[in-house]
């Protein structure tokens, strides 16, 4: 059940003492480590937990090194390239978080809690804003996605500080909010099934565990969609991946498509497949894909006019 309590000012102590046993289990990978979250902030209500950002050279091994510690590894939760662990058998509960260095969540991260603590007044604002979600009781519950309502709510505001400090970077994340969805169902509607007339008949991917709906930021807003598939045997397809019209004809494309393929090859995928129509051949092309069978699992085939491509991850 999620609770916030007001400020404690052990906290930036506790943080300390597990920040070096951190360190120990890392040696020279550690690049840099942080005290981040709403237990960072002075004089913050936040849920009593300490939010650790590990920043290191190279994320192999990292499993293995902190649940050495008892540091316990979860998942990526809604973040690619995201490793988080958490630990609940010491004085207060402790969530670790680790990139590998130039992940654009460090700065995120960063930027927010700097703010937060450069601005009472958007701290008290944020202070306020938690407090009225948990007045809800449907706060507490989970909607199709691993996170309370209590966290998908704050998105908007946490957005609205990012825009505020100037954070502009471009970043990739699994939908998981209202104002994501909202927008993959807007990429997909006006790109894709509105020209054809017809309503999206493929919604129950949204809730389907080998499909991904990743989304791109660039700084707080959503500027690119794809839709990913992963096969069972270590192979994906991209089933739609686009950039806002406005902002096409640039490298966003190529940066967009770089992620997903870092993002795959860290989850163990050998290649990713599309079915590319004639008028985005040429961008695949541009991107290391070479004509290769489609071989799609399901049996579906590929449009009379579509061409299959690939890439080895």
């Amino acid at each position: 059940m999620v609770k916030v309590v007001p400020y404690d000012p052990s906290w930036p102590k506790l943080f300390e003492v597990e920040a070096e046993i951190i360190k120990k289990a890392l040696g020279d990978n550690l690049v840099a480590i942080y005290h981040v979250g709403s237990t960072s902030v002075p004089g913050l209500v936040a849920k009593p937990k300490i939010d650790i950002l590990v920043v290191v050279k190279d994320c192999a091994g990292i499993i293995e090194q902190l649940e050495h510690v008892s540091i316990q590894y979860k998942g990526e939760y809604n973040i690619p390239l995201h490793y988080g662990f958490s630990k609940r058998n010491g004085v207060i509960d402790v969530n670790v978080h680790v990139y590998q260095e130039g992940h654009p969540e460090i700065e995120l991260n960063l930027l927010f809690r700097d703010y937060l603590r450069m601005y009472p007044v958007m701290r008290d604002t944020y202070a306020s804003l938690k407090k009225t979600i948990l007045l809800d009781t449907t706060a507490q519950e989970k909607s199709n996605c691993s996170f309370a309502n209590y966290t998908l709510r704050k998105g908007t505001f946490i957005r609205e500080v990012l825009k505020q400090a100037g954070f502009n970077r471009l970043r990739m994340l699994k939908a998981s909010d209202e104002t994501e969805w909202l927008a993959v169902k807007n990429f997909r509607n006006i790109y894709f099934f509105e020209p054809l007339g017809i309503d999206d008949p493929y919604t129950w991917t949204f809730n389907h565990p080998q499909h991904e709906h990743l989304i791109l930021y660039q700084g707080v807003d959503i500027i690119g969609y794809a839709h990913i598939q992963l096969w069972l045997d270590k192979r994906a397809a991209i089933r739609i991946i686009m950039i806002d019209e406005a902002l096409r004809n640039n490298t966003i494309g190529s940066t967009f498509l770089d992620l997903c393929h870092t993002w795959l090859k860290g989850q163990t995928y050998i290649s990713i497949h599309a079915e590319s129509s004639p008028t985005a051949l040429a961008f695949y092309k541009k991107n290391g894909y070479i004509e290769m069978p489609f071989n799609d699992p399901d049996g579906y085939e590929c449009g009379a006019e579509d061409v299959a491509v690939g890439k080895k991850l």
